[in-house]
């Protein structure tokens, strides 16, 4: 009888990683409501949910009032329920990439969290939202339902960082063997220097 493949062990087995709530451990750290704070555009913002949202308003006033939100949640539900004519004409336009952008300050600037999302492997990552809306249908999905934009986006970083990270790996590898190269030629350079001396004594 043919003997049964051992399934494979740890996070590369798993096919899905679903998160929502930034309290869950350890995928809560994928949530934008995550309280770390995160470097964006020459500020600091205390969520990358503030981060996000700062782009969103047309006017100073209403950027202020969004910041001062008492929690990230709060802010979230503040931003989505701005009027057309407070939000930027071009949001629509420029909300994803700013997203990303946001993700990649998040991560690159918090060794811990990177480390989470580089160890997550090839799972997919969802969003997997409780609340049925528009806004939990684009950024995640709700009862397997949506477009799932916060998870794509942050399996796009996942790459991108893991091909640094594999670029970065090899420039050090070649920079340690041509080390090792020199340092192995500095014995010959050693006897010769001695062998000239030895010459002119």
């Amino acid at each position: 009888m043919a003997s049964k493949s051992k399934p494979k062990e740890g996070v590369e087995a798993l096919r899905e990683i679903r998160f929502y709530r930034a309290s869950e451990k350890p995928y809560g750290v994928f949530s934008n409501l995550l309280k770390r704070p995160v470097e964006f555009e020459g500020e600091t913002f205390a969520t990358s949910e503030h981060a996000y949202q700062a782009g969103k308003a047309r006017k100073p006033e209403v950027r202020a009032w969004l910041m001062a939100a008492p929690s990230p949640s709060l802010l979230a539900m503040a931003a989505h329920g701005l009027y057309v004519w407070d939000i930027n004409s071009d949001w629509s336009k420029i909300k994803f990439d700013r997203m990303r952008r946001v993700l990649r300050a998040k991560f690159t600037q918090h060794e811990d969290l990177k480390a989470i999302l580089l160890a997550t492997g090839s799972a997919r990552l969802v969003e997997s939202a409780t609340v049925d809306n528009a806004v939990n249908r684009l950024w995640g999905e709700v009862n397997g339902v949506g477009k799932n934009m916060l998870g794509e986006m942050l399996m796009e970083l996942r790459a991108s960082l893991l091909k640094e990270q594999d670029t970065a790996q090899r420039k050090r590898a070649a920079r340690t063997a041509k080390t090792g190269k020199a340092e192995a030629s500095a014995p010959q350079r050693s006897r010769r220097k001695a062998a000239v001396q030895l010459a002119e004594a």
